[in-house]
């Protein structure tokens, strides 16, 4: 079973790639134009072209393209001749940080409010619990930014409101610019998975093996943190893989807004710079991470109720 997943991993990042390399190809204008400028003599817009290859055949280009991505070469960019992987390289920690970071308070945040919630239904802790479950999903993220960047940052001066300290440079400082950030990303994720949490712990609680167990004097401790919560867990983990690629796309806005030299930033910058290399690299590199993880969460699945490796 699990080698016909990683065979589906294979074709699936196959797919990937081509969908990866055609989307770049659908970005509006000539990259040779952002390269030349518009004063550029059509002679010189052909020899540039021929020279970055965009006179070749897409199939050619994409061979060539596939063939060096898993060489782990993804080409150079046009405007500044860097490599690609060497660019994600240098800017993938910080985007790392900031996903981890988030889906770490996601998860303990959500799964916290979620399971108080489930133990009584209908209550006052329940019922605040949903009222704030709603609105942090429904709470546009760079709105949120932009108000703990007003507040916490510039009014209170309690945390840095952009810029980025490597962790190996200072620890402090690079949880201190993070803080804002992971705040953002993790709010509405951990909205989701509390509300998901409350929902399926809550049905699990009205299963006959849990009233079982406490009809056997087991304490509610044991009930929900050893039986009830593993049964319920399925259903969240499936949401909490669904945020990882939930975060990376939105990592894109955060990282605008607090100034973060990521690789949503990188990506955006070479969208409107026509930069094809870049725009395929990074976006190859971020969906194959998704697709990993989604995979790692479907495996989960066979610990959580073996039942399903049948």
């Amino acid at each position: 079973m699990v080698m016909g997943r990683l065979a589906a991993l294979v074709l699936l990042a196959w797919v990937v790639s081509v969908a990866v390399f055609s989307l770049a190809l659908l970005i509006p204008g000539d990259p040779t134009s952002t390269l030349l400028g518009d004063q550029a003599t059509p002679q010189q817009v052909a020899t540039l072209r021929a020279s970055l290859g965009l006179d070749d055949p897409v199939l050619v280009r994409y061979g060539d393209w596939l063939g060096g991505a898993l060489r782990g070469d993804l080409g150079t960019s046009m405007l500044t001749s860097y490599e690609v992987t060497q660019a994600i390289s240098d800017r993938i920690g910080v985007t790392v940080s900031l996903v981890v970071l988030s889906l770490v308070v996601s998860v303990v945040v959500g799964l916290l409010i979620g399971v108080f919630a489930a133990v009584r239904p209908g209550g006052l802790f329940d019922r605040i619990a949903l009222m704030t479950s709603s609105v942090g999903i429904a709470m546009p993220n760079f709105w949120l930014g932009l108000v703990l960047v007003t507040f916490l940052g510039a009014e209170l001066e309690l945390f840095p409101t952009s810029g980025y300290v490597d962790l190996g440079e200072d620890p402090g400082l690079w949880a201190a610019h993070l803080v804002l950030p992971v705040l953002t990303l993790a709010a509405g994720g951990a909205a989701e998975i509390a509300r998901q949490t409350r929902a399926s712990v809550a049905d699990t609680l009205q299963l006959d093996f849990v009233r079982t167990l406490n009809a056997k004097g087991l304490s509610p401790i044991s009930v929900i943190g050893k039986h009830a919560l593993r049964t319920a867990m399925i259903p969240v983990v499936t949401v909490i893989g669904l945020q990882v690629s939930r975060l990376f796309g939105l990592s894109v806005l955060v990282e605008a807004v607090f100034g973060l030299p990521g690789i949503g930033s990188l990506m955006v910058s070479a969208v409107f710079e026509r930069d094809i290399p870049m725009v395929q690299g990074t976006v190859l590199v971020t969906t194959l991470v998704v697709v990993v993880v989604n995979l790692l969460v479907d495996l989960s699945y066979r610990w959580l109720n073996p039942k399903t490796a049948a």
